[in-house]
């Protein structure tokens, strides 16, 4: 079977530069806006992406003075994109850290009954004192705490969605019996962070269960992928890191006891799209031009865990900064912003300049035909599975990519050309539906 390319949209208010927002195409107010949200659905529709996806956190992020703030809740705002959409697969963020897995597992299963088995889970574990404090916590949890609840969270919450067998329902109207009781299996779960006593108030829905996907990249967040992540988004760079995170986390997976081919690598990417080099260079000194560095610098010492005032715009990062172990909050973006200052030799305004875009992931200024060939570089030499689409601005850069770069790699074979019918979001992935962990597995022939 041919290899394809897996395409996951990656929408964020007016686009993933942080200074988006105030081009003269720009609506300020889209983010809360659901007919953006349907144009864009629809955009990646057109472009026979796999997914989109909604990142999201228990707080309010960042200074509301930079950019657009606040969020739709993403499995609301799904629960509409699903009605508005046929194939599109509908990923979204949810925290274990500040949710609990019956809650959780119900609004997930009733998203893929009602989208016809689209949903997708990104599971994350939030990091960050301010989402603490939302939740009555002083200081945030440890980051191998966070794991360790999370990976409980999410088996419960398998337990919950395997509760039902698929047959449960008998509709039987003759006899009077709707269910079969002994069909219906509570979880009676006991541990260290969870109790939960019942089975979920949803059938089992059209996926068994919504796709997994992860996206920490530190050795915590790669094993917990290694051993239940489906598709995983990650940040990276360079070429060689993108292949060396590639193999190690299939080799993880693979020594986990799963098939590495059912676990997907999509990397970010960040296109900014010109019909020569120099005009998508010129579009990036635009968006670039706009960036307000007082802001960047103290989004940069929060992550960086610096004393405010320590940065200044025209130095390089100071020496002596905490190593990734010190770290409690992100820590796979922490390394990889401090290897990218170091390894550049990047003045702090430098480097704000380079996560205005895409926050750490691979930003692509270029022409369609070049942006295809960075796509296809990294999916036929070992370096992804598929790609992230972190548009700088939306909705034209998502339109140009479908328009102009879709056709490319449609053109190389690459990319589908047509969804060809009805399917999951699983079967878009290549993934099995997983059996139901309370039957017996079927004997081998």
């Amino acid at each position: 079977m041919t290899r394809r390319l897996h395409l996951n949209a990656f929408l964020m208010n007016t686009g993933h530069h942080e200074a988006s927002w105030r081009l003269p195409e720009s609506d300020p107010y889209a983010h809360v806006e659901l007919g953006h949200y349907v144009r864009l659905a629809r955009t990646a529709e057109r472009g026979t992406f796999d997914s989109l996806f909604l990142a999201d956190g228990p707080q309010l992020w960042g200074n509301v003075a930079q950019r657009p703030a606040g969020a739709l809740e993403p499995l609301t705002l799904l629960t509409a994109l699903a009605t508005a959409t046929e194939h599109i697969g509908l990923i979204a963020t949810a925290s274990t850290s500040y949710n609990s897995p019956y809650n959780l597992a119900r609004k997930f299963a009733s998203l893929d009954i009602i989208s016809g088995g689209r949903a997708g889970w990104n599971i994350v574990t939030t990091a960050g004192a301010e989402a603490a404090r939302n939740f009555g916590l002083d200081a945030e949890p440890a980051h191998a705490e966070r794991y360790a609840r999370a990976a409980e969270f999410l088996d419960v919450a398998l337990k919950l969605w395997d509760s039902w067998e698929d047959d449960a329902i008998v509709a039987d109207k003759a006899a009077g019996v709707w269910g079969d009781d002994a069909k219906i299996h509570p979880p009676r779960h006991k541990g260290r962070y969870f109790s939960v006593e019942g089975a979920l108030n949803v059938p089992r829905s059209p996926q068994g269960h919504p796709l997994l996907v992860q996206a920490g990249s530190s050795q915590d967040g790669k094993a917990f992928a290694a051993r239940h992540a489906e598709a995983v988004f990650t940040a990276q760079q360079t070429i060689e890191e993108a292949r060396a995170f590639y193999a190690d986390l299939k080799s993880l997976t693979a020594a986990a006891g799963r098939d590495p081919e059912h676990i997907k690598v999509l990397p970010g990417i960040v296109p900014v799209l010109g019909s020569t080099e120099a005009e998508a260079l010129a579009n990036e000194r635009l968006l670039e031009d706009h960036i307000v560095h007082e802001h960047g610098v103290q989004r940069l010492e929060q992550l960086l865990q610096l004393e405010p005032g320590t940065l200044e715009l025209d130095d390089q990062l100071p020496a002596g900064l905490p190593s990734e172990d010190a770290v409690e909050g992100a820590k796979s973006r922490y390394t990889l912003v401090v290897g990218l200052a170091r390894r550049e030799r990047l003045t702090v305004r430098q480097l704000i300049g380079r996560l205005g875009g895409g926050r750490g992931h691979l930003t692509v200024p270029g022409t369609p035909e070049q942006v295809a060939d960075t796509i296809e570089t990294w999916f036929t030499q070992g370096a992804a599975d598929g790609f992230n689409i972190m548009p700088a601005v939306l909705p034209s850069g998502l339109e140009a990519f479908v328009d102009h770069v879709v056709p490319l790699l449609r053109a190389r074979g690459l990319l589908r050309t047509e969804y060809g019918g009805r399917r999951t979001l699983r079967e878009r992935y290549g993934l099995p539906r997983p059996a139901n962990q309370y039957l017996p597995t079927p004997a081998l022939v």
